[in-house]
């Protein structure tokens, strides 16, 4: 399984970007996908997730409302549409993809076994 990242840039505070998450090699349909950020000097944090059914989305509180996660199975992408942004979202955000995770989980990247490369968003003030 690859999963490429792409979509990141600089945008001025309160802009929006996307993120694309394309996922090859497997059957996409069956695999969850979560983004994770990883700011400098700062561990890697949970994002978003989305199960393949649609079931389960979660979202970190602190993108609650800002941040939508979908996918189309169809094209074995998943976007992060990212709306209202803040320099403190500044990160390398990385895609991740599993099959067999669970909703409880979903949250940790320690349970995703396939990584994308990461793609990086600028937020200036």
């Amino acid at each position: 399984v690859q999963l490429q990242a792409s979509g990141g840039g600089l945008v001025q505070a309160g802009g929006s970007l996307r993120l694309s998450c394309v996922v090859s090699g497997r059957t996409f349909s069956r695999y969850t996908v979560g983004w994770f950020r990883q700011a400098p000097g700062k561990e890697r944090e949970f994002v978003a997730a989305i199960s393949w059914s649609r079931s389960s989305i979660l979202y970190a509180d602190s993108v609650k409302g800002r941040f939508t996660i979908s996918r189309d199975n169809a094209k074995n992408t998943v976007v992060l549409q990212m709306d209202n942004l803040k320099p403190e979202d500044t990160a390398i955000y990385y895609c991740a993809a599993d099959s067999t995770i669970i909703r409880s989980s979903m949250t940790s990247g320690e349970h995703y076994d396939y990584w994308g490369q990461g793609t990086l968003v600028t937020v200036s003030s």
